[in-house]
């Protein structure tokens, strides 16, 4: 069976997740640094204000990151949720009756693919609704498991220092937890 959206859902381009704590704020949508431009660009075109974090860092000593591994588009709600891209507005629905992507053929790597979260072996977003109705184990999700492939190539490094930006995004009962900024992570 194919990987394929559940009825009326959005719900992975609403909702986002504090990782790997609550102390880094809620993450936004993985952007490779190739890809930011043409986000950038995607969100002029459609007359849309976007946010874009770092979120991976890597250096060979431990006084900061010397180069972005990857960055993060912000969802447009002040507690980090939604989408910028998500048409809630129009009264569209897509071809399973969620809210539609407004660049679904130019989406993100890592929204391609969702919801494949490892590759060795294939695990699936336990939070997607797909996956709650059908199990960890659909064996017909090429297309998501290159893309994530092509992600983890990507972020390949032998640099000995990782970094990851906290947000400072949340939702308001978590703030006194969140910071904002790079932390080494140990």
């Amino acid at each position: 069976m194919d990987f394929s959206c559940v009825q009326d859902c959005s719900q992975c381009c609403i909702e986002r997740e504090y990782y790997p704590s609550k102390k880094f704020g809620k993450i936004g949508v993985l952007i490779m640094p190739e890809e930011r431009e043409r986000i950038h660009a995607l969100a002029k075109t459609h007359d849309l204000d976007v946010t874009i974090l770092p979120r991976i860092g890597i250096s060979y000593e431990s006084d900061g990151p010397t180069e972005v591994m990857a960055y993060q588009m912000m969802g447009i709600e002040e507690n980090g949720n939604t989408c910028p891209f998500l048409d809630t507005e129009s009264g569209k629905k897509s071809p399973h009756g969620g809210f539609p992507c407004m660049i679904y053929e130019q989406r993100p790597l890592a929204c391609k693919a969702y919801p494949v979260s490892d590759t060795d072996p294939i695990k699936l977003d336990p939070k997607c609704k797909f996956c709650q109705n059908h199990g960890n184990t659909s064996s017909n999700l090429a297309n998501e498991a290159e893309a994530l492939i092509k992600i983890k190539v990507r972020m390949s490094t032998d640099a000995p220092v990782i970094w990851r930006y906290a947000t400072g995004v949340g939702d308001e009962v978590d703030r006194s937890a969140i910071q904002k900024g790079w932390i080494m992570e140990s």
